[in-house]
């Protein structure tokens, strides 16, 4: 990637993924942001040039930058793709730590973002627009959709596939095989040995459905 990335989103997640492009060789232009507090003002050294939606910024994109989005809310990150693509033709690029191991045949898609010492197994396929914090185990020919996000250190065995928008959170164990339903969520610390369905919440060991 030659060109410069504009991050979008000033948060933990813009800071991390600043250090990932940097630390692989590439120039980070600023951040945008839509807390009008942060405009101007420096975060690591690096300015906050304006909002999302500033059209002196995003008309850079696709010709002189490349987009990141560094934001965990599935609602706005979802208008921010629908942005892009529409509007200025683009994807947004994958951020991937240089301490994350990919294996050769893996199928990745866009804008997603890898963390440190997440391993990847061989015959994975990872959609687009996913969240993959540090220390995470993807088994091989386990299938992530797109929006999916998982926390820091969870294993997430050989075969499993998750919906989209699906939220599997910290130092989750999911046994081989398992289907994690569209926008479920998995609360941190489960062990999920059995389907979860559609915008189902679960939790616990073994991990129980939580009512409501």
């Amino acid at each position: 990637m030659d060109n410069p990335v504009i991050i979008f989103g000033a948060n933990y997640l813009g800071r991390s993924a600043r250090e990932i492009f940097e630390t692989n060789g590439n120039v980070v232009y600023g951040f945008l942001d839509d807390n009008r507090q942060l405009h101007g003002k420096e975060i690591d050294g690096l300015t906050v040039l304006g909002s999302t939606d500033d059209d002196g910024f995003l008309k850079l994109i696709g010709k002189k930058c490349e987009a990141f989005l560094a934001i965990d809310d599935n609602r706005l990150r979802k208008s921010l793709v629908k942005m892009l693509n529409e509007v200025r033709h683009v994807q947004p690029v994958n951020a991937i730590h240089t301490q994350a191991l990919l294996a050769s045949q893996v199928t990745l898609g866009h804008g997603n973002f890898i963390d440190a010492k997440v391993h990847v197994g061989v015959g994975v396929k990872l959609g687009s627009y996913c969240i993959v914090q540090a220390g995470v185990v993807i088994g091989a020919e386990a299938t992530l959709a797109d929006f999916v996000q998982v926390g820091a250190g969870s294993i997430i065995n050989a075969g499993v596939h998750i919906g989209d928008e699906a939220f599997i959170g910290s130092g989750v164990t999911i046994v081989s095989g398992i289907s994690i339903g569209k926008g479920a969520r998995v609360g941190a610390g489960a062990v999920v040995i059995a389907p979860v369905k559609d915008g189902e919440t679960v939790f616990g060991n073994p991990a129980q459905p939580v009512k409501r």
